[in-house]
């Protein structure tokens, strides 16, 4: 028996995700790192209260086998681009660092379609580094989920994304073939429960999952 860990459990892939990891019998336990506390209970679930900065402090109770990363914020929530760095870099890093550590062995964690370190769209080049470093980290598994626009809704209004997500419902029956069904919208219980389902089943050094890939994990 396993135990989990997740950082990003209010938001919208995280918030499935929690329920996912609970109910998944291969896990007794499941530590969340959140700033408050959660509004639920669960005899496996372990909440600690932190932030990156108090984050170091906690290490020797980050103990787990399996890392699931769904942290993340956007410029209408944090326009300063070096809090936003923060948040989806430098965030994540740590907590997998931290947790390798530690002696995990798998990390998954959410990233976005289009990252990539050379990319002139700070967005992009951020989850990029991000993966970068997280891949460096050099886990004995890691699983990076790279979702399109996020179909699902949030507490915060986010007008971009949810014209983003009304145009490609439109379009979506056009994004075919292995290359733009990358780019189809994607629900968030979809990227969570690909997530849960990958961690009992993928042993490979470095995968990447996308659109095609999140919606076979959940019919298999």
């Amino acid at each position: 028996m396993k135990t989990a860990i997740l950082l990003g459990s209010s938001g919208l892939v995280g918030s499935f995700l929690l329920t996912e990891l609970l109910n998944n019998p291969a896990y007794i336990k499941l530590i969340v790192v959140v700033r408050q506390p959660l509004s639920i209970q669960h005899p496996k679930l372990i909440t600690l209260i932190g932030n990156y900065e108090t984050l170091p402090s906690l290490k020797k109770e980050l103990v787990a086998d399996d890392v699931f990363i769904c942290i993340g914020t956007t410029k209408k929530k944090e326009p300063n681009q070096k809090l936003y760095y923060l948040v989806d870099h430098d965030y994540p890093v740590l907590f997998a660092r931290l947790c390798k550590e530690n002696g995990a062995s798998s990390v998954f964690v959410v990233s976005a379609m289009g990252a990539n370190i050379n990319s002139k769209v700070f967005y992009s080049r951020t989850k990029g580094e991000m993966e970068r470093d997280i891949i460096a980290l050099d886990y004995a598994s890691t699983n990076i989920f790279r979702p399109s626009v996020l179909i699902g809704k949030r507490n915060e209004k986010r007008i971009v994304e949810q014209v983003a997500a009304t145009v490609l419902t439109i379009i979506q029956p056009l994004l075919v073939g292995e290359l733009l069904s990358k780019y189809r919208g994607i629900k968030a219980n979809i990227i969570a429960i690909a997530m849960n389902k990958s961690a009992t089943k993928s042993n490979d050094k470095l995968k990447y999952y996308y659109w095609k890939e999140m919606n076979n994990m959940v019919v298999q």
